[in-house]
């Protein structure tokens, strides 16, 4: 029995259990992440655009499962080792929006090929090509070419790269090119929404030409995979994509908070995430200290901010691996050691990745444990 079953088992079911977790914890509220489900499933299937959601961001079975039963026609995967934990829990259609190179992934990723109803996997390189080409002994794999919006990270960097790559691709027997991948990271989270939706119209101009010149050269092109929560409206608007790869909308983490996303005051989406903590220390007057620290939160995306259990206005700073403060006039006054608080997460992709498993309540109810199934999972 892992250690969150073993505090957190018999809380299950009990009224008011929320506030007898051990902190820190994970927390999710079950009512807001399927209302966040259904939300974006109902705002695709209206514009006519597939949903195959990012699965890096929740790296749950659990949750899969649900995104699948409110339409998704799959999800997405960033490593190999994700998607085999996911494939595990009997997910059965898997993009792997990262290439796979190495001969022992390869080898991984021609087994899994095998066993999975539908994988589609990436290509940015000919010689990824022929090496996943070579490993396959069945099952044609299907790919995408990767295209580099700008970031310089993964993909094609121009048209003629991506034309002379589909050359490569269909040149392989053992190769189904479906067609294009595009996800411009830079451009998620844009604050203003006019402004976000100015840097992706540039890029999908660019999109559109280079799917012009494939398409000109006979490439048959079914899916322009790509998108995210922060640019998800804009993109179907534009009209590009046939699938979306939305991921964070589940969660709303605060990156995405400090987003309009809608051009809109209130965001689409709830949070429907935090984590929990308690007071530890209270012996100064504008400070105290609880017991998540960089060990508990992500900390590449800003500071956690109060989701309840302290004033708005209050301020969060990392104090350590264990600790952090909340400072704020007369806070420890209000706050005393063991007082709870919930924190909205800076960045809920590698904040989820700290933590077994989800604690999932609905109002201050402990309902059910969910396991961070593809924890770890980077290889």
């Amino acid at each position: 029995m892992l250690d969150d079953q073993r505090l957190h088992q018999e809380l299950l079911g009990r009224p008011g259990s929320r506030s007898a977790l051990n902190t820190p914890a994970l927390v999710l509220d079950l009512d807001a992440l399927e209302r966040n489900i259904a939300a974006m499933a109902q705002f695709a299937r209206a514009r006519g655009v597939a949903l195959r959601p990012h699965a890096k961001t929740h790296k749950s079975v659990e949750i899969a499962r649900r995104q699948l039963a409110a339409g998704a026609i799959g999800l997405c995967c960033a490593k190999l080792g994700e998607a085999e934990a996911l494939a595990a829990g009997g997910i059965d259609a898997i993009l792997l929006t990262s290439p796979v190179v190495t001969p022992q992934a390869i080898a991984r990723l021609a087994r899994l090929n095998e066993r999975l109803r539908e994988l589609i996997a990436v290509v940015d390189h000919a010689d990824n090509a022929a090496a996943l080409a070579a490993a396959l002994s069945g099952k044609p794999l299907q790919v995408l070419i990767d295209i580099d919006p700008g970031i310089r990270r993964t993909g094609v960097p121009t048209p003629e790269a991506a034309l002379a790559l589909h050359r490569a691709i269909t040149a392989q027997p053992g190769l189904k090119f479906r067609g294009v991948q595009y996800y411009c990271g830079l451009q998620q989270h844009v604050p203003g929404y006019a402004e976000r939706r100015s840097a992706i119209a540039e890029r999908t101009d660019y999109l559109r030409s280079l799917i012009a010149l494939l398409r000109e050269h006979g490439a048959a092109i079914e899916i322009v995979s790509g998108s995210g929560t922060g640019t998800h409206r804009i993109d179907l608007e534009l009209g590009v994509f046939t699938e979306l790869q939305a991921g964070s909308y589940v969660f709303m983490d605060k990156q995405y908070l400090d987003c309009d996303l809608a051009d809109a005051p209130e965001p689409p989406f709830e949070t429907s995430l935090a984590v929990d903590a308690r007071v530890v220390s209270a012996n100064h007057p504008a400070l105290v200290t609880i017991d998540s620290g960089y060990k508990s939160l992500s900390t590449d995306g800003g500071v956690a901010v109060v989701q309840r259990g302290a004033p708005a206005e209050t301020m969060f700073m990392f104090m350590g691996d264990e600790h952090a403060a909340l400072i704020g006039p007369d806070i420890a006054a209000r706050l005393r050691p063991g007082d709870a608080v919930s924190l909205t997460v800076p960045h809920c992709d590698p904040t989820v990745n700290l933590y077994d498993f989800y604690h999932v309540v609905k109002g201050d109810t402990l309902v059910d444990l969910w396991p961070v199934s593809a924890r770890g999972r980077a290889r």
